[in-house]
């Protein structure tokens, strides 16, 4: 079902995180109320490259990892936590605010909405787009963040409308002046707060036993985001792969005879793109036939559900290596 963007705009911040899936941490459990602390420290890694993953203001592992990536960049001991090393090395970074506070315009809260998104692969083939499945999973997306951090930012009776002044993360590009020729790619960096001025790499590398994807130039280490990488059915391609092609909003075919988890009487399908495909809103192409980088329908999930053997980024980190790496880059996968 699609909802226009009157519908959308009429709902409260706790009426519009109703209409998402349930996850398991909001299933009557407890959850730990936001850090300030955790989410400036969170905002400011993500927007000098070290993704800590969605900026919640809860810490975690992909915190953890992020750090551990800014601490051996800057040859800090690496002990993956916020110590008095990290903060003074994080100093110069203070002007990097934890939170914004911005104005909803009309197209902020606009559609296509798809809600619900059915599970069985067959459903979604039918859909035009696998879009956002509402106005604040949209805005949570552009800031990093979840629908659910917005409802703690906000209160649960902030109306979603156009006008309203919200408070998000501080998940903001210093440039927009994007030197991609790609115009559906300039839209996606642009909605998705993607910064303009990215250091370029020479390769990237995925250790498997990190959860981690890094990008290097030389021996520099130039940013690091949190991955999913494979599953113990479907494990990561160990070996040294080039990308060949950078794919935007790309549609996914579902291919029962390589997936190892579908039922092989299912027929092939073509899934429409948007931002809840499975591939997300991004595919880099590799070498090794049917594997590549690609986003996420669930940037909370990174780090911790599995994959089908390819590297699964957040929707906003595979925009941002999509801009670190041309085709043609080394991609190195190893234990």
């Amino acid at each position: 079902m699609k909802y226009p963007m009157a519908a959308a705009a009429a709902l409260s911040v706790a009426a519009a995180l109703s209409a998402q899936p349930s996850r398991p941490a909001a299933q009557g459990q407890p959850q730990p109320a936001i850090d300030r602390t955790t989410m400036h420290v969170q905002v400011i890694l993500d927007r000098i490259g070290f993704g800590p993953g969605v900026i919640d203001g809860k810490g975690g592992e992909s915190l953890r990892l992020a750090l551990r990536g800014f601490q051996e960049a800057r040859g800090l001991p690496t002990t993956g936590k916020i110590d008095q090393p990290t903060l003074r090395a994080l100093h110069q970074y203070r002007s990097i605010r934890p939170t914004v506070q911005v104005r909803l315009s009309p197209a902020s809260l606009g559609g296509p909405f798809t809600n619900p998104i059915p599970k069985d692969p067959e459903q979604q083939a039918k859909l035009p787009c696998l879009c956002y499945r509402t106005a604040l999973e949209r805005i949570a997306e552009r800031f990093h963040t979840t629908p659910e951090t917005l409802v703690a930012l906000n209160g649960p009776d902030t109306p979603l409308r156009a006008g309203q002044v919200i408070t998000v993360p501080a998940a903001i590009p210093s440039s927009r002046d994007y030197q991609i020729k790609d115009e559906k790619a300039r839209e996606l960096l642009s909605a998705l707060n993607v910064d303009a001025n990215q250091p370029q790499g020479d390769r990237v590398v995925v250790d498997k036993s990190d959860g981690v994807l890094r990008v290097y130039d030389g021996e520099r280490l130039v940013g690091q985001f949190p991955a999913t990488m494979g599953s113990e059915r479907d494990p990561l391609p160990i070996g040294r792969w080039k990308i060949t092609a950078h794919s935007f909003m790309p549609p996914w075919h579902y291919q029962p005879a390589i997936l190892k988890k579908a039922d092989k009487s299912d027929p092939d399908l073509l899934i429409k793109a948007g931002p809840n495909n499975p591939v997300g809103v991004a595919w880099l192409d590799l070498s090794k036939e049917h594997y590549g980088i690609h986003g996420t329908a669930e940037p909370q999930t990174i780090g911790r559900a599995e994959s089908n053997g390819c590297i699964r980024l957040t929707n906003w980190d595979v925009m941002r290596v999509a801009l670190m790496v041309k085709p043609g880059t080394a991609a190195i996968f190893q234990e």
